[in-house]
């Protein structure tokens, strides 16, 4: 699975919308829905942001690792 993917299914595990996500890291619509399409590279930053919000790994998000891998 591509990164953009996991980003995707990661927000609507949770039930939120792009708006919401947008709200929550301080950033428009557009960006979530340009990180999720691939449009749009996931900074450093951002990468951590997804990591910490969601609880998994930047691996995980990255497509290396499998959620439960340590």
């Amino acid at each position: 699975m591509k990164y953009n993917e996991i980003l995707r299914e990661l927000r609507e595990n949770k039930k939120l919308t792009q708006s919401d996500l947008a709200q929550i890291f301080f950033v428009n619509q557009i960006t979530i829905s340009q990180y999720e399409r691939g449009t749009r590279q996931l900074s450093i930053e951002m990468l951590i942001k997804y990591a910490d919000y969601f609880g998994v790994s930047t691996d995980y998000i990255l497509g290396r690792k499998a959620e439960n891998e340590q």
